[in-house]
């Protein structure tokens, strides 16, 4: 068999059987996955969340997750929670212990200490029959038919099912809290992430001065206008102050081209009527977005009726948003 071909079909055999698994999982939800929910709901500790080997690496994203979205939760080593780490388990903590065939040599010395500590205990499990699901307070059912490994031996579809249902539950327990983009923005400041969440549009206006020339102003005055504040726009207003319109380098070319008396024109015979506003009070990544749909490249920004400035794609682009 052709190698290229040999390695698509190993790959779609292994995607497939991952798949139907994460899919299986929704016929195993059920009481005691609600409860589990609920307990950690009310409870007043953490959760911690334990394995070993692959398990463990899993039970670190699932914490990641959880930390992120409202739940505070620690991972411990199994096997070094027997050397010291119970210490940082509290009376009132939830522990999740995941593993596949919850009879390893770690969790059955493991369980017995959590029991005598008085917590509440959670197998996260593909073998419901196991050592760790019948002393287990809640057992989070992660059953699978097969591993993706054809020898069924390296952790594959397992790791993948216990992933996929420790992200229910922490988007459960998200929606269960009424956890918005602005909770989820305290948790995630850095980054372009970060910013899209919580930059607003006052934040990326610059200090200089703001282009505007009156309705009733000459060519020669909005050149010099556009030009002198070096935004490529200008604001047009009215005698009250009020945004009528605007005008950019392009509004100008296309005038000029257009061969007319040039000398008699008004800044309101050249304006684009109506130009797209964002107040400064907005997500800049909604400015972000005006931008795209609209096919332009800057915004007038507004607080309140008053003109604050332009918001201009390349501040965006600066403050790593794009």
């Amino acid at each position: 068999m052709n190698l290229a071909k040999n390695i698509r079909n190993t790959a779609t055999r292994v995607l497939q059987n991952e798949a139907q698994a994460v899919l299986n999982l929704v016929d195993f939800l059920d009481g005691d996955f609600e409860a589990c929910v609920e307990h950690i709901l009310i409870s007043k500790g953490r959760v911690v969340i334990t394995g070993v080997g692959k398990s463990a690496i899993i039970a670190n994203k699932i914490v990641a997750t959880l930390n992120s979205t409202g739940t505070p939760a620690l991972f411990m080593h199994a096997a070094d929670a027997i050397h010291g780490d119970l210490g940082m388990i509290l009376e009132d903590d939830i522990v999740i212990c995941i593993s596949k065939s919850g009879s390893t040599p770690e969790i059955k010395v493991l369980v017995p200490l959590l029991k005598r500590l008085g917590s509440k205990l959670v197998a996260l499990v593909s073998n419901t029959n196991s050592f760790l699901a019948e002393h287990s307070d809640y057992v989070l059912n992660a059953t699978i038919s097969e591993e993706a490994c054809p020898n069924n031996l390296a952790p594959t579809t397992s790791t993948t099912a216990h992933l996929a249902l420790g992200d229910a539950l922490a988007v459960c327990l998200l929606e269960a809290r009424g956890f918005t983009s602005e909770d989820f923005a305290k948790y995630h400041p850095g980054g372009s992430l970060g910013k899209q969440l919580y930059l607003r549009v006052g934040d990326v206006l610059g200090g200089g001065e703001i282009p505007v020339v009156d309705e009733n102003a000459g060519l020669a005055e909005v050149i010099l206008e556009i030009s002198g504040k070096r935004l490529g726009a200008t604001a047009v207003v009215d005698t009250g102050g009020n945004l009528k319109g605007i005008i950019t380098d392009g509004d100008l070319r296309r005038m000029l081209q257009k061969s007319l008396d040039i000398q008699s024109l008004k800044a309101s015979d050249i304006m684009s009527v109506n130009p797209k506003a964002i107040s400064t009070q907005e997500y800049a990544i909604r400015a972000l977005n005006m931008m795209k749909n609209h096919n332009i490249t800057q915004l007038v920004a507004m607080n309140g009726d008053k003109i604050a400035g332009f918001v201009h794609i390349h501040e965006l682009m600066k403050e790593g948003i794009v």
